[in-house]
Order: structure tokens, then sequence, then C-alpha cells
């Protein structure tokens, strides 16, 4: 399966485990990369020292490539970047924000950089940023997600028409079917978040990996747009969120409801009532807990076994 994908990070496998706030931490990314796939800590949800704990540990813990996924708009990214320099990483996945701020400081590093997108518009300025490939994020991707609603389908190709760097397809990936759609479509590789959020190696709470593995379709909803649109689970509290709606509320008055720490309540507390808990649609088709390992090789051997079923 050796492709470009596999070539820019030196894997086995053109699979990128999702780097998911209070879900993806050393246990997970080691076991991915060492699985074949790569593996990615989520920093957004870490403190600075937080973070390189969990990167000197997954160091130890697989030989393989990995590397931290990094949304932009953490208050600490300073801190944070400086530590990944540090620490020796070598592939940094950033997201939520402008890819000008960072790709030069990190590329001047030999650092190999990829960046999350939603639409062609962020796709080809990331491009133009040098990035070395864009993570092409359809609306069905749990957690933030974009505000124009592109499927994966319909974003994959629009994308491989106008960018020359590879791309990876995210959002409603969760098996090899979906994996090799997506390379019918034009991506490089995939990336999977929901899938391995539902894992023995995931830091998510069990109630939370119960809730995935419970997920009907139409469980989840994409809402929030006015702060930073978010797929969730419909539970009570989104329950209050729509409510809120009726009322026509303000920016502030989403915020207030919103609070602090809801998404660590939820999906890392395991309060399933009061928290936030973030998925795709993809949970769906996801229906028991397994290890890491079992389920990039499930991906891997469905993808294969299907391609051949196909004659692609």
């Amino acid at each position: 399966m050796q492709n470009r994908i596999t070539k820019l990070f030196n894997i086995q496998y053109p699979i990128v485990q999702g780097g998911m706030i209070w879900v993806s931490g050393w246990k997970l990314a080691s076991a991915v990369s060492n699985a074949g796939g790569l593996g990615l800590i989520g920093a957004g949800s870490m403190y600075p020292e937080v973070l390189r704990e969990h990167i000197q540990k997954c160091k130890k813990a697989t030989d393989k490539p990995f590397g931290v996924n990094v949304p932009m708009l953490y208050p600490d990214i300073e801190k944070i970047m400086d530590i990944i320099v540090e620490e020796g990483v070598k592939i940094v996945f950033t997201s939520a924000g402008n890819p000008k701020t960072w790709t030069s400081f990190l590329k001047e590093k030999g650092i190999t950089v990829a960046h999350v997108v939603s639409s062609v518009k962020f796709a080809l300025k990331a491009e133009a940023a040098g990035v070395d490939a864009v993570v092409c994020e359809g609306f069905e991707a749990g957690g933030h997600n974009g505000r124009e609603e592109t499927t994966t389908f319909t974003l994959i190709p629009m994308v491989k028409e106008q960018v020359k760097i590879p791309v990876i397809a995210a959002g409603g990936i969760g098996s090899g079917r979906g994996m090799l759609a997506a390379m019918v479509l034009g991506a490089d590789g995939v990336q999977i978040g929901s899938r391995f959020a539902a894992t023995v190696e995931s830091s998510a709470h069990d109630n939370f990996k119960k809730t995935i593995v419970d997920v009907k379709d139409g469980g989840t909803h994409l809402t929030l747009k006015e702060l930073a649109p978010v797929r969730l689970v419909k539970n009570k509290f989104y329950q209050e969120i729509q409510e809120l709606y009726q009322q026509g509320p303000s920016v502030e008055q989403l915020k207030e409801l919103l609070g602090r720490a809801r998404a660590k309540r939820g999906m890392f507390e395991g309060n399933l009532d009061d928290g936030e808990l973030e998925i795709g649609q993809v949970a769906g088709l996801i229906h028991e807990i397994k290890p890491a390992k079992e389920v990039l090789e499930a991906i891997v051997e469905e993808y294969q076994q299907v391609k051949k079923e196909q004659l692609f």
C-alpha cells in the first residue's frame, strides 16, 4: 500500500488516527503507529507540560513515526510548538486556524506539516502556505467542523482537482469500504477519528465509549455554528442548546450555556447528561470497543478484500 502518504510519513498504511481532544493520548497514538498507521497525540486538551509527558511516553512505546495535532486556537500555542521542537517530534497536523502562522516555523525545523481544511479555498491557502499535505474533512466528522456542511464525498474530488500536494480524506470513514471509497475519489490516505475513539487505548471515559457504540444514524448533529461548529451526540446538553435556539439567543448566551470544560466533562469524565459528547456520523457503524491494532488490521483487510472484489 505504498503511496505518497506512506512515503511522506514513512508508515506502512496510508491511515492516520485523528488527533482528538480528550481521546488521543500516547497510548492510542503509539498503538496505531505500532500497527502500521500514523498515530497522533491530540494536544488540544493538554497543558504544555502534559503534552511533553505524552510525547516522551509515546517515544518509549513506539519506534515508529507519530505526530501531534495542534488546534491553532490553543491559547498557549507558542509553548506547545516549542515543546514539539524540543522533543524532536517530526510530524505536526495543524487545524482551526491560518496555516501561514506556523508552517514555515515548523518546516524550518525539518518537521512535516499537514493542515486540516473543510473547503477548496482553505486547501489552496494551505498549499500556498507550504504544507506537505492537507486533511480534507467533510461535515460528517465528529468534533469541530467546517461551516460549509460540504460532505466528504464531494469535498475530496473538488480539492483533488485543485491542489498538487497529497490529500488525506476525513469525515465519515471508519471501515475498509469507506477507505476504498475515499481513495477512489482521489484521496491519497485517510484520517480516522471516531472509530479509534472507541478503542481500548483511547483515553475517553468508558461511558463515552459505550455511548459511541450505542449511537444510531441521526444520533448526532452539527450545532453551535455561531461559536465554532461542533458535531455532538443528542444528549441532555444538546437538547438544552436546541431549547435555547428557540429563543433566538445571542452569541454571549450560547457561550454562557457552553461554559468551560464541557467536552472534558463528557468525553473524559463520562458525564453523559451535561457533557459535550463529540463524535462523527460514522458512530452508527461502530458496534464494539476493540484494541486499536485490531481496528486498523480490520480496516486494511476489508480495504484489500473489497478492492480485489471490485477489481479496482
